[in-house]
């Protein structure tokens, strides 16, 4: 039987290299279709916890868990041997940047070189994982061959981007479009085939570079225009001006303009990260992507914006910012989620400890903050309020009563405009 023909009556093995954010959805996803999935990570503890039924991953719920593992539609295993019975292997592993702000594809590159060893005939490999253009033909495609097999022929590859947006209540991987780019064009049909069993609506594209540019593309917008208005805010702050009454104003237009909002910096996995990708492989052809580095030069520096905000609003009390007790509310990347991967918090944080600040936060997702030492998480109360200097709103998750927050605050720097229309004590906030 065909690898198209296991496809379209569900009898293909899927496997799923990496059980993060993107490849556990995807891994449920695909057993809700009919597909039996192995899933394979390095770490113990994730495959553990999936054993048991228990999801670390906010928008997998734990009986979808609980009922693949069950019904035995769903391993998740350590054990790369698995591979040799998989018909098709997703991989779906991290790709960050080194400290030189280069890109670190060393999890691609060991995934490629486990699936080496187990890669048979008939067999499809997709990447998923955000990479630079010509990651799939230059780092994959050769080490798959050396095996002898030839792609299109003996072994099918592609890259489809992944485009989780961890929290979104509306879109999630079924409904969101999946892109497709296969080496031949018989590897972007068997791969389109594939997720088109789980994912509502697939688009080819005609090369895997086109779908790694996808992607590129899709973060380097956000990263450019968020670039953009956080500079208009601070060009409003010296203008004496409230930048979110402007991009409310300009938001009225109903054509010719999109609005994006400034906040205290970047954070997640892909917006501060994937636009360095496409700007790095371009310095390797002698040419300088300058919105990008101009954009993540804005975006780095507002951590340090908002700091700048709180030393004022503490000399405006008279009071220095070293001692200052500051609390900071909300230290995930963004709102309602739990994660703190680029977390702007993080910096934010760390400049006012710098500056000899005592630094507590509060968030109803994050127990602790691993990156820092000597930051505690405090209970939201009243005399934590009271007895604070200055609260800052970085994350604005949707579960606090920042209302409440402002009557028993002294000061309180919204970086998110959390605090619109709230009239009884406006005199204590200072927006971004």
């Amino acid at each position: 039987m065909s690898l198209l023909e296991k496809i379209k009556n569900k009898s293909a093995k899927v496997s799923i290299i990496g059980l993060g954010y993107v490849g556990l959805p995807l891994s449920i996803e695909f057993c809700k279709s009919g597909f039996t999935v192995i899933g394979i990570d390095v770490d113990k503890s994730k495959v553990d916890a999936l054993k048991k039924g228990e999801s670390y991953v906010q928008d997998v719920k734990d009986d979808d868990v609980k009922l693949f593992i069950k019904n035995k539609k769903f391993i998740p295993t350590t054990d790369f041997s698995f591979l040799k019975d998989a018909d098709t292997v997703s991989i779906c592993v991290p790709t960050p940047l080194r400290k030189t702000r280069d890109p670190d594809i060393s999890y691609i590159v060991s995934a490629a070189s486990e699936i080496k060893k187990y890669l048979h005939k008939g067999q499809l490999i997709v990447l998923e994982s955000t990479t630079y253009p010509g990651t799939t033909d230059e780092v994959l495609l050769p080490e798959l061959e050396s095996t002898g097999l030839k792609v299109g022929v003996g072994f099918y590859l592609a890259f489809s981007p992944e485009r989780v947006d961890p929290g979104n209540k509306k879109y999630h991987t079924k409904n969101t479009p999946k892109i497709i780019g296969g080496v031949t064009t018989e590897c972007t049909n068997i791969a389109k085939s594939l997720y088109e069993q789980s994912i509502d609506t697939v688009i080819p594209v005609s090369s895997t570079r086109s779908a790694e540019m996808v992607k590129l593309l899709e973060n380097t917008f956000r990263a450019v225009n968020i670039g953009l208005v956080n500079e208009i805010a601070i060009m409003c702050d010296r203008l004496g001006m409230d930048v979110w009454e402007v991009i409310d104003a300009a938001s009225t237009k109903p054509f010719g303009f999109m609005p994006f909002y400034p906040g205290p910096g970047l954070g997640g996995h892909c917006i501060p990260i994937d636009p360095l990708y496409l700007s790095w492989k371009l310095k390797t052809l002698n040419y300088t992507a300058r919105f990008i580095e101009l954009a993540s030069e804005i975006n780095t520096g507002m951590p340090l914006y908002v700091v700048s905000k709180v030393v004022d609003a503490l000399n405006e009390k008279k009071k220095s910012v070293n001692g200052a007790k500051v609390l900071i509310l909300g230290v995930t990347y963004k709102r309602d989620v739990s994660d703190v991967r680029e977390s702007p918090a993080i910096d934010v944080i760390k400049y006012l400890k710098n500056k000899g600040a005592d630094v507590s936060f509060h968030d109803p997702y994050v127990d602790s903050i691993h990156e820092i030492d000597n930051v505690k998480k405090v209970e939201l109360r009243e005399d934590v309020l009271a007895k604070a200097d200055c609260v800052v709103i970085v994350t604005d998750h949707n579960n606090i009563d920042y209302k409440w927050v402002v009557k028993n605050s002294k000061i309180v720097v919204d970086t998110r405009n959390t605090t619109k229309g709230i009239r009884e004590g406006r005199e204590k906030i200072v927006k971004l």
